[in-house]
């Protein structure tokens, strides 16, 4: 995890005079993250009083032309009482700019952190700001295509091919195994939205066990609705190596998520084959950059073996289990 675009102060400070946010202060990479350059960014603020941004400067991973419909999302949610860090306009009402050489945003900043070891209370408000989310979302008209959907999911296996078993012994013939499941199985008539796609605990800003701020929209997309909670629920539910299953965390993020939005039955019914879904996701893509991330770059590269353990806990698990009563 690194700041992979490298910004000089006095930079950041003529990109601000674009903006009422007042002179540089002070400029701290955020490591956190591994698809953009971040910067907390604290200045005088416009009337002098000090006030704190997010400077973003987009890398290879996300695409420009996507730019406007994250942008547009969290316009949405923000004007509907989500807590999410729109983005800043300056003094001509552009909100996407070029710094050192990137494209570059002003996004606002919100207070809170993130928990590494979620407890029963914070996995609880996680689900509740998840399904609060998706109801905000409710008449949002734009969309954009998940690449990282089942066909996504084949290409990125095809791309590994022998080198998955580089990584564990018959990892390929595994993974071969569960895509032909999910080809099988993977539900075709669910209600589709823009999701999150990627709610990872280090993606929500907590005070206590209070939601401050969901973060990091850069893989929303359109896809099945109950597909994002699996997703959350594979990335919370589990200790992060994928080798324990806490069973209370599941259960609240099941509860929590019902108190804003909540299941159908053909969602609560579908839902053991989208968290095998979520959790071939996430292997595939960390054993992609397992083999192609060379080892002395900056990126940590995250085990795939852990999102595995998750898979086949979801290939055994009773169903009635997975989100308590």
């Amino acid at each position: 995890m690194a700041v992979y675009t490298q910004v000089p102060a006095e930079e950041i400070d003529a990109f601000l005079t674009r903006y009422e946010a007042g002179r540089l202060v002070s400029a701290k990479g955020i490591a956190e993250g591994v698809e953009n350059s971040n910067y907390l960014l604290e200045t005088t603020g416009a009337d002098g009083t000090g006030h704190r941004y997010i400077l973003t400067l987009y890398e290879k991973r996300v695409d420009e032309a996507d730019l406007p419909f994250f942008m547009d999302l969290l316009d949405h949610l923000g004007a509907r009482g989500c807590l999410v860090p729109r983005f800043i306009a300056d003094r001509e009402g552009k909100r996407l700019q070029q710094l050192a050489g990137r494209p570059a945003c002003l996004i606002e900043f919100l207070t809170g952190i993130s928990v590494t070891e979620p407890t029963v209370g914070q996995t609880r408000a996680a689900g509740a700001a998840l399904g609060a989310m998706h109801r905000a979302a409710e008449g949002f008209t734009a969309e954009r295509r998940n690449a990282l959907d089942l066909p996504g999911w084949h290409d990125l296996a095809a791309k590994c091919g022998d080198d998955f078993d580089r990584i564990a012994p018959a990892l390929g013939a595994r993974v071969r195994q569960e895509l032909a499941f999910l080809d099988a199985h993977w539900p075709a008539d669910l209600p589709h939205s823009v999701i999150h796609a990627d709610l990872f605990p280090d993606n929500v800003l907590m005070l206590g066990d209070e939601v401050t701020g969901l973060i990091d929209f850069y893989f929303s997309c359109t896809d099945i609705r109950a597909y994002d909670l699996a997703v959350t629920h594979s990335a919370w539910c589990f200790s992060n190596d994928g080798a324990t299953w806490f069973a209370e965390r599941a259960a609240a993020l099941g509860a929590g998520y019902a108190a804003t939005h909540g299941l159908s039955e053909a969602e609560r019914a579908a839902f053991p084959v989208l968290c095998r879904g979520a959790a071939l996701r996430f292997l595939l893509t960390r054993a992609y950059d397992w083999i192609n991330t060379p080892a002395d770059a900056l990126v940590t590269r995250k085990d795939p073996l852990a999102y595995l353990r998750r898979l086949d806990f979801y290939a055994s698990a009773d169903p009635a289990d997975l989100l308590g009563a």
